[in-house]
């Protein structure tokens, strides 16, 4: 754990500066789940990684999500599979939700990226995996950008619910 707090500590700084860089700029408080010790306990939480699966698409060549409405709860660690099972690539684009996260990383192939995603590309039979944790409750447009993708159904909304006091 040691270690993985020395990979992330420089990220979380930064993203710590920039919220409360953000609160002076807009006005506004800094918000209490983006500082440093926030994320660090959730890391370090023994809460299982809850895993929720969306396919982007269907061997039937329908353009949807599915399921296309997911509930996420705020300080909560996640992981996110996506997977394409139709013969054309999509996007799963859903910036304002990306904006609300915290992404630890997101995972396809061999390949591992770290930093701020707000859109994933999943060409034909792709698997990927996001890990995040939300920080700010609300509802959030998500769709696919390849034109007339969206249009023909290919949307939906994810939620984050503030997290529940024990």
């Amino acid at each position: 754990m040691l270690i993985l707090w020395q990979r992330l500590r420089p990220s979380l700084n930064w993203l710590l500066g920039l919220a409360v860089s953000l609160s002076f700029v807009i006005g506004i408080g800094a918000l209490p789940l983006f500082s440093e010790g926030a994320i660090a306990a959730v890391l370090s939480n023994s809460e299982p990684l809850m895993e929720v699966s969306v396919h982007l698409g269907n061997s039937a060549e329908e353009l949807k999500f599915v399921p296309d409405h997911l509930e996420f709860i705020a300080g909560r660690r996640y992981k996110l599979i996506l997977d394409n099972p139709s013969s054309q690539k999509h996007y799963f684009t859903a910036k304002d939700f990306a904006d609300a996260i915290w992404t630890q990383k997101v995972e396809a192939g061999n390949v591992e990226v770290k930093g701020a995603v707000h859109e994933l590309e999943l060409k034909p039979g792709a698997i990927a995996e996001w890990v995040f944790v939300p920080l700010k409750s609300g509802t959030y447009e998500l769709h696919c950008s390849i034109p007339g993708h969206s249009e023909a159904g290919m949307q939906g909304m994810l939620s984050i619910a503030e997290q529940q006091p024990a």
